[in-house]
């Protein structure tokens, strides 16, 4: 009998609706659109605005997409896992929001934080309940309310973030599809870079915090980008010759969507060609754990089955990683052109 793998056999995504693009950024704090796309790449960028909404209320469009485009009833979600930075609350798990808030009764749920690259985590550890043959439709959705915590009066992080949810159906196959390995890292040592400084149980939130504005993200840019451009690219070339891949044999790359020049030498150093690589940051900026489900979502009408594909990914903490998978659908009947 073949060995059992976890296949992504749909994808949904949301955006809120209001569009934050550079030119009203720049009236908020001192930058312009040629700073921000030079250095980022970001153009626009998607924000939940309403009051009282949080990461669930992103992760649930989404995750009803996906339940409607693969005729998937609640009743038989197995498990919810969420990959996100942003939860709704510190207890209970967002994925326990969302699951209430879409009638999943017969599942077990809890998130998971593993910064940007948390998607990637969530999928790995996913496909881990599947391949045991216990559970035949897990549910993964990375979701993110990042405007929650940025400094809108700090230039040097402001323009890089957005709001925005995607999710994917696991479901086991024996055929040659599915995902076929995966590589996955991390290193402590890199929280001093990039960490949001209080809320947590070192320091807990009080007038003081709030006051000094510790309750946002705190990154140090060249420290991080140099760890995203190397392991990143690392780990991408690690997977390509760990499974005989060469440049040619690779239908897509799907990178994190953290700054246009990290995606850039990922791609020269995997030696693959711009045509080969799945980019909306432009239009959706770093919505951290909800990039690589919204570049699937975006890019869904182009894959067909057997496409080879490789994940990659950078976040906090450090972690970083890489996934081979193989493609199990036509994306062409199910998905839509990108905007």
């Amino acid at each position: 009998m073949n060995k059992i793998k976890a296949a992504i056999t749909g994808i949904g995504g949301y955006l809120p609706d209001y569009l934050l693009n550079n030119e009203e950024l720049s009236k908020m704090v001192d930058t312009s659109d040629e700073w921000i796309m030079s250095r980022i790449g970001v153009k626009t960028r998607h924000i939940l605005k309403e009051k009282g909404k949080g990461t669930s209320d992103l992760a649930v469009p989404a995750i009803r997409e996906l339940l409607k485009k693969t005729s998937t009833h609640v009743d038989e979600v197995d498990f919810v896992l969420c990959a996100t930075v942003t939860p709704d609350h510190q207890f209970p798990a967002t994925a326990n929001i969302i699951s209430d808030k879409l009638g999943i009764k017969n599942a077990f749920s809890f998130d998971l934080n593993a910064g940007c690259s948390g998607f990637l985590y969530a999928l790995e550890t996913a496909s881990r309940f599947i391949e045991s043959g216990r559970y035949r439709k897990v549910v993964v959705v990375g979701a993110e309310k990042m405007s929650s915590i940025v400094d809108y009066t700090d230039r040097a992080t402001c323009p890089i973030f957005g709001d925005g949810a995607g999710a994917v159906l696991l479901e086991p196959t024996t055929e040659e599809y599915g995902i076929i390995d995966s590589i996955v890292k991390s290193d402590g040592f890199g929280r001093v870079h990039l960490h949001q400084k209080a809320g947590g149980s070192v320091m807990p939130a009080s007038e003081e915090t709030v006051n000094n504005r510790l309750h946002y993200i705190y990154q140090e840019g060249q420290p991080v980008f140099k760890s995203a451009v190397a392991n990143m690219a690392d780990t991408s070339v690690a997977i390509m010759k760990k499974n005989q891949l060469n440049p040619e044999d690779l239908d897509w790359l799907v990178p994190h969507q953290a700054n246009m020049r990290i995606i850039e030498a990922t791609a020269k150093r995997m030696g693959i060609k711009k045509e080969q690589v799945m980019i909306n940051i432009h239009r959706y900026g770093n919505t951290t754990a909800a990039t690589l489900p919204l570049c699937l979502w975006d890019y869904e009408h182009l894959l067909k089955p057997g496409d080879n594909i490789i994940l990659a990914t950078f976040g906090a903490g450090f972690t970083w990683g890489a996934m081979y998978l193989k493609w199990a659908y036509d994306g062409e009947k199910t998905g839509k052109p990108s905007p």
